[in-house]
């Protein structure tokens, strides 16, 4: 029989939220925690820390993974893709076991629900209810879980149409920025995150020795009928593509208002984190700091991407203006990784989502303190994608090339106008700082093209072209 190792490889190999697809793959190693079951039940259930080591040049040689496990005296039927192996197990007298990723199981995950209902406290585990405002949801003790297919870097779990429970995959130590922010927004009554329901903390084994810990999963109140920004305003496109020879004001999908919405939302979330977590000062050296690493990025991109350098001199001017940006600037806890598909408009209005900022960055990054700015710049080239992702169908059709940019013009507008007068100050006043961010997410955007899709290029080289030109 293939190794219990070799077993956990290949399950994990083929999962989307797995990160190690960029290199060869091996697990060195799987650590458990304490069962989550009670003895002698069926299933048994406990966590499964997957160690593999990182790419060549990675900060951190080895990296840890979460597996949760369900272990079943026989075949489970409908579990077929949840499998992860068949190994003769220990830890439960030498039996053959059918060991699954627990989250596909309807009848382990009841666990993670007791857990975080009734705030229980195991060996290395820790469930930890939040005190949300009076009139918080409550979740049945027997909801059933579905898992939720959309989410790539994570999975996500519903329960009952009620509640949903994210659980991350890949581990670090230390605080989950999603859970520490959106906590702290529940706690403060915010009505623009969905609420917080509660959040399991762990400790797994340090590679080399000792233990380390952090964030396991975070159960919110499912947004129930919600529709997410992208697919809202990608509709808005097609009706606007349909219409060619209307303006975009003109056709009834027209997405200015919500983008109107989204804007001040955003602007009321700054607001709230900047009263709940604090704020600091960059002086001006943190501004030459940022430039330099922002230039850094533009060189390694132009080298990599010819259709890049011909608009690198141009970019660098936004940094060299940033460099020389002599003004304190604001910092803050802020999204970190803000677009399109991370808000939701509900009947209530838009809440945004996914505070755990970049995944690609480390956990003490996506911690900082940075300026709303990038948040700003984040969704407004979300914008920009929402309308250039779709012409690949309208290829050649000038009248349609013009209406994309009329959208994207319109819709940024909107947005910044929102921003605007729910913030009391305009970011498209912080020209310097706006261009910078503006600048070094296009660049990251032609390094992810190029590698992964590749048909997309067009998109940020087209607004790297325009960036060049101010």
């Amino acid at each position: 029989m293939t190794s219990h190792l070799d077993q956990v490889q290949s399950f994990c190999a083929s999962q989307r939220w797995f990160g190690e697809k960029g290199h060869d793959v091996h697990v060195e190693a799987v650590a458990t925690s304490t069962w989550l079951s009670d003895a002698d039940a069926w299933p048994a259930v406990r966590i499964g820390f997957v160690y593999c080591a990182g790419p060549p040049g990675a900060e951190s040689p080895i990296r840890v993974y979460q597996l949760p496990l369900s272990y079943h005296r026989a075949p489970v039927e409908n579990l077929g893709h949840a499998l992860v192996g068949e190994w003769t197990e220990p830890d439960l007298g030498d039996t053959e076991v059918w060991v699954y990723d627990a989250l596909h199981d309807k009848e382990a995950t009841p666990y993670w629900l007791d857990g975080l209902t009734h705030g229980r406290n195991l060996d290395g585990l820790e469930f930890h209810p939040v005190q949300a405002p009076e009139g918080s949801i409550e979740v049945p003790e027997d909801a059933q879980s579905l898992v939720l297919t959309v989410e790539q870097s994570n999975t996500s779990l519903v329960f009952s149409d009620v509640a949903l429970l994210k659980v991350f995959r890949r581990l670090e130590p230390g605080s989950n920025p999603g859970v520490e922010i959106e906590s702290a927004l529940t706690e403060a009554g915010s009505e623009l995150v969905p609420e917080v329901l509660g959040s399991a903390r762990g400790r797994w084994p340090r590679a080399g020795g000792g233990t380390d810990s952090g964030e396991l999963a975070m159960m919110t109140a499912f947004q129930k009928n919600a529709t997410d920004g992208w697919t809202f305003a990608t509709s808005s496109v097609r009706d606007l593509y349909a219409e060619a020879d209307l303006h975009a004001e003109e056709v009834g999908g027209d997405f200015a208002a919500e983008s109107h919405r989204l804007g001040a939302s955003t602007a009321q979330v700054h607001s709230e984190l900047a009263k709940a977590l604090g704020t600091d000062i960059w002086e001006p050296a943190k501004l030459v700091e940022h430039a330099n690493a922002m230039r850094r990025r533009l060189d390694k991109a132009a080298a990599a991407i010819p259709e890049l350098a011909r608009y690198a001199d141009g970019l660098a001017r936004a940094f060299d203006a940033l460099a020389a940006y002599d003004q304190p600037v604001t910092v803050q806890r802020i999204h970190g990784d803000f677009h399109l598909g991370q808000v939701l408009r509900t009947i209530d209005g838009w809440k945004l989502i996914d505070f755990e900022g970049e995944p690609a960055k480390s956990l003490v990054e996506r911690r900082a303190l940075d300026t709303e700015v990038k948040d700003i710049a984040g969704m407004l080239r979300s914008f920009d994608y929402a309308a250039r992702s779709l012409l690949a169908d309208h290829q050649g059709d000038q009248q349609i090339a013009y209406r994309a940019a009329e959208w994207v013009t319109r819709n940024q507008q909107a947005f910044c106008d929102g921003y605007a007068e729910a913030a009391g100050s305009d970011p498209r006043e912080q020209s310097v700082l706006l261009n910078a961010f503006l600048a070094d997410k296009v660049i990251y955007e032609t390094l992810y093209e190029a590698r992964n899709r590749p048909s997309w290029l067009m998109i940020p080289l087209s607004a790297a072209a325009q960036l060049a030109e101010h």
